[in-house]
């Protein structure tokens, strides 16, 4: 098992830390992991991205140019990325912060108002955990238990009462894309 994966957004969105995790959920899983970020010098609202590498054998380089999969949470990044993921690939979005979603046919499209639900779920900052759901829904490369124990590691102990509502997040998101991922892309 190979997954090379692009997470992009804006800085404030969660993108480094849902990175963080399921990296660290590979770790658990005893997986080779890369986790390799970027980010401007906005600490909110400048564009943010990190690429997360797991896999069953080693890993030769954590830069990579094209993706197997691609999560992208604003329009910036999904002019950037749709392009690098490889055919066959799958692109999770965002649906309420993109309004121009790509139109590629040789992969798997996918939107899901993620933001929406953190709202509906009283927390907005869960946003990333929901897509984080989904898109393990669509590739289960770990556990739900391993993300579970990841997100000890990134949340720092202050903030481990989040970890219920961060469960949740991650539930919601696996309901949600089921409900949207036979939805054609307009």
């Amino acid at each position: 098992m190979l997954e090379e994966l692009i997470v992009a957004g804006f800085g404030g969105q969660g993108v480094l830390s849902l990175g963080m995790t399921l990296a660290y959920a590979g770790m658990v899983e005893n997986k080779e992991i890369s986790w390799m970020p970027s980010y401007g010098p906005e600490m909110r609202g400048g564009t943010a991205n990190c690429m997360v590498i797991i896999s069953d054998i080693k890993i030769s380089s954590p830069i990579i140019s094209c993706f197997d999969s691609a999560i992208v949470l604003n329009q910036p990044s999904m002019d950037k990325f749709a392009a690098r993921i490889k055919p066959g690939g799958l692109l999770l979005y965002e649906s309420g912060n993109i309004f121009k979603p790509s139109t590629r046919t040789d992969i798997d499209i996918i939107g899901i108002p993620a933001t929406t639900e953190a709202f509906l779920m009283k927390n907005a900052k869960i946003m990333n955990m929901i897509i984080l759901g989904a898109y393990l829904q669509l590739k289960p490369i770990v556990k739900h238990d391993a993300i579970l124990e990841a997100l000890k590691k990134v949340l720092p102990e202050k903030y481990h009462y989040l970890l219920v509502i961060n469960e949740q997040a991650l539930q919601k998101g696996a309901e949600l894309v089921q409900l949207f991922k036979e939805q054609p892309v307009n």
